[in-house]
């Protein structure tokens, strides 16, 4: 059997075993499997005898130690069920492995070639140094309420990597070039043998870059690599909330040798509002009433984010802590709608009172003492005990 099937098959699934399972439950499983899927008790059945193949063959891997931790090892590596060229199906890959394992993903922090040409015994294709990925940038950027709530464009000053701009980003001083480095023949990586598989690293004596520097840029000491400082429009969309991580793609550190630009990510700091909160896409607002408003019903004025006030209607009886929605007045959801104002009524009890005020509550009081609006509690309470 080739490291073309190791990759391939999933011979713990084969079995149906877990990937921790001892030697005595990959051997019960294999006997069991065996014993159905032997040809004598399935004449004629291609299926189970291609079964029975599959069955054989993970459990001489499983049941031997040293080639279960190959094996491990080689899947562990390259993620496990990874389909080569000219399958068993007798499909293929649609793209070439090559650029996969020579450091064109997307990270594109070198290759792993020679991973996989220790493994088939094969050399890789030495393609130079590859394209490096810039990397991503963070920043913090604080906006107030109604900023967060509408939208807003903010200058954000950004000071990243670059290449030298005396050098052109080769590291070398003027007028010299860099030459490719002796050790990883330019592509950056050397190998090491571990137990039969061939393990990629960053090559030690150019650190990865593929290239040596015989006499170093004054400006940048060799690495290639400047700042710069630039001043970028960001659009902060319209109903984020405190805390809230935007990434913009292609906005963070330039790559390296063609590599793609990094991301940026802009975590957004809303302040609080003396009036409006937040509660998802709905504003909040508490509003204070009378108590005759609140008894006999009334038309009250409430503030929008927007400075224009709107007319809420109260109905008689309502009651302290009631919330009334006013829709359309809240902040905008990604799909452009708005939410809702949620209006709580505030029910306030006056610090002084005229003395006809006070009559007249004490005549109503009087009115109403025949009635025990806390007997319902206390049955409650005396029934929960």
């Amino acid at each position: 059997m080739s490291t073309k099937d190791w990759l391939e098959k999933d011979y713990y699934k084969i079995l149906g075993v877990s990937k921790d399972a001892d030697a005595a439950e990959v051997k019960k499983a294999y006997r069991n499997l065996a014993r159905e899927l032997h040809p004598d008790r399935n004449k004629d059945d291609k299926n189970a005898e291609n079964r029975f193949k599959d069955v054989s063959e993970a459990y001489s891997v499983l049941s031997d130690p040293e080639k279960r931790k190959q094996y491990d090892e080689a899947r562990t590596l390259f993620g496990g069920g990874v389909r080569m060229p000219g399958g068993g199906d007798g499909g293929g890959f649609n793209f070439d492995l090559g650029d996969i394992f020579s450091g064109s993903g997307s990270s594109g922090e070198g290759g792993l070639g020679d991973v996989f040409g220790g493994l088939f015994g094969q050399r890789s294709r030495s393609r130079g140094a590859g394209a490096r990925r810039g990397s991503d940038v963070e920043t913090d950027v604080s906006i107030g309420f109604a900023e967060a709530v509408h939208g807003k464009t903010v200058p954000l000053r950004m000071t990243s990597a670059s290449a030298c701009t005396s050098c052109a980003g080769t590291g070398a001083r003027a007028g010299t070039v860099p030459r490719v480095c002796p050790a990883c023949t330019g592509t950056g990586f050397t190998s090491t043998d571990s137990g039969g598989f061939g393990m990629a690293e960053p090559c030690r004596d150019c650190k990865g870059r593929g290239l040596l520097v015989d006499d170093p840029c004054p400006v940048c000491k060799g690495s290639g690599r400047g700042t710069t400082s630039k001043v970028m429009h960001v659009r902060i969309p319209a109903g984020v909330v405190d805390g809230q991580r935007i990434r913009l793609r292609g906005k963070g550190a330039p790559g390296e040798r063609g590599g793609r630009p990094g991301d940026l990510y802009v975590t957004v700091h809303v302040g609080q509002h003396p009036v409006f909160g937040r509660k998802s896409e709905h504003l909040t607002v508490a509003v204070p009433v009378t108590f005759p408003e609140a008894t006999l019903g009334a038309e009250v004025k409430v503030p929008t984010l927007n400075g224009a006030p709107v007319t809420l209607k109260l109905p008689p009886g309502t009651p302290n802590g009631q919330t009334f929605r006013v829709r359309g007045r809240g902040a905008t959801r990604r799909d452009g709608t708005k939410g809702d104002l949620l209006v709580t009524v505030e029910v306030t009890v006056p610090d002084k009172v005229t003395e006809s005020a006070r009559k007249a509550l004490e005549d109503y009081q009087s009115e109403t003492s025949g009635e025990d609006i806390r007997a319902e509690l206390m049955r409650k309470a005396a029934e929960g005990g």
